[in-house]
């Protein structure tokens, strides 16, 4: 194979997401923290743990951060830390990935699906409320709401909020695409009554295998996560007092995630700087993305929309441009979740988009030229 510095521009594979990009402008710092870790030993709970909570609360405005090994886990945590189970309903967006729904399954409550906004993608306040009659109809307790911030971009928090008031449902922020992002001027990670994010090494913020982190500013729930982190541990591990997990961050990825909060801010802007041309240079001819007015997106995918999908992707793969479907099945039509209640009036707008969304490239190392490859070939396959 020959080496990808001496391939013609014009005929370079273009990734999706370049980690190896990334990890080359933080080597020296990565390696460092890294051998740090190795040479005290402390790998689970370390002082690097300790520190990078701070700092992300320090970054987001939220008054505790408790680490965890997923964002699958954050949210599992956080629906155990307030004892949601059997009978009760918890309201989530089918147009997203399978974890959301599958923590609510596994909490042993009934995940009920509600339909998004055609624009944002995220969960539709009017669809929320229309859900919460149903599950009342088929004698489930509607307990929580977990919104879902896709691609990158907060829910409709206000709107969200206004239902949740109304029928006395708790919010758990499902953030983990958008860690970074905005809403009203405010970082996510102080609306509702927790934030669950995922640091997965693709994320906006991520490192090198799984981590996540809820956020909250309640000092109660926030005792309570921290036993649930831990199997339910109280004083000491000779001490149980509530069923718990075994869902920490190990000292190594927490290590990689302060050198790559670092960088973070940094990275953040070129990624709406790029996201910026795409819109320029494809809004004629494809659905671009809408951000929501008094909200800013991180832009973990950049997700447009067309009738020629498949052609666009048969299209860019064809010149070795890599793109991502998301979400071709939504949830409540996979096979396991195919029997939980869904909103009244259906997931018309879910169901569309299936078949309309395709992520182009997009990260803080794309450079302008392999974007602009991106953009022709989007262009020739729906003109």
């Amino acid at each position: 194979m020959p080496d990808s510095a001496k391939v013609p521009a014009k005929e370079r594979a273009i990734a999706f997401v370049d980690l190896q990009a990334q990890r080359a402008r933080i080597a020296p710092r990565i390696d460092a923290a890294i051998a740090r870790v190795l040479a005290h030993g402390a790998f689970i709970m370390g002082p690097e743990v300790i520190e990078l909570e701070k700092r992300l609360s320090q970054h987001c405005g939220a008054k505790h951060t408790v680490t965890c090994s997923s964002g699958t886990d954050a949210l599992l945590m956080g629906l155990m830390a307030r004892d949601v189970g059997r009978g009760d309903a918890v309201f989530v967006p089918s147009f997203t990935f399978a974890a959301t729904a599958e923590v609510v399954v596994l909490a042993g409550a009934t995940p009920v699906f509600v339909d998004v906004n055609p624009d944002t993608f995220n969960m539709d306040a009017a669809s929320l409320n229309r859900a919460v009659a149903v599950a009342r109809q088929t004698g489930l307790k509607p307990v929580c709401v977990i919104p879902v911030d896709l691609f990158g971009q907060p829910a409709d928090i206000d709107a969200v909020n206004t239902v949740a008031a109304e029928h006395h449902l708790w919010v758990l922020n499902d953030a983990a695409q958008s860690y970074g992002a905005t809403y009203g001027g405010k970082r996510l990670g102080v609306f509702g009554g927790a934030t669950a994010t995922s640091f997965y090494p693709t994320k906006p913020l991520g490192c090198y295998g799984d981590g996540g982190a809820i956020f909250t500013n309640d000092d109660e729930l926030h005792r309570r996560l921290v036993q649930v982190r831990v199997h339910g541990q109280g004083r000491d591990r000779n001490e149980t007092v509530r069923i718990g997990l075994t869902a920490r961050i190990d000292s190594i990825q927490a290590a990689v995630l302060l050198e790559k909060l670092a960088i973070f801010d940094d990275e953040c802007a070129t990624r709406q700087a790029l996201a910026a041309r795409y819109d320029q240079a494809l809004g004629d001819v494809v659905r671009t993305p809408v951000i929501a007015d008094g909200s800013t997106s991180v832009w973990a995918q950049y997700t447009i929309r067309s009738p020629r999908r498949d052609r666009i992707v048969a299209t860019l793969t064809a010149k070795q441009i890599r793109a991502e479907v998301y979400y071709p099945k939504p949830i409540h039509q996979q096979t396991p979740y195919r029997g939980f209640p869904v909103a009244g009036g259906g997931l018309p707008v879910t169901d569309q988009l299936a078949h309309e969304v395709v992520s182009l490239p997009l990260h803080p190392y794309l450079n302008t030229d392999d974007q602009d490859r991106v953009i022709a070939a989007v262009r020739a396959a729906v003109t």
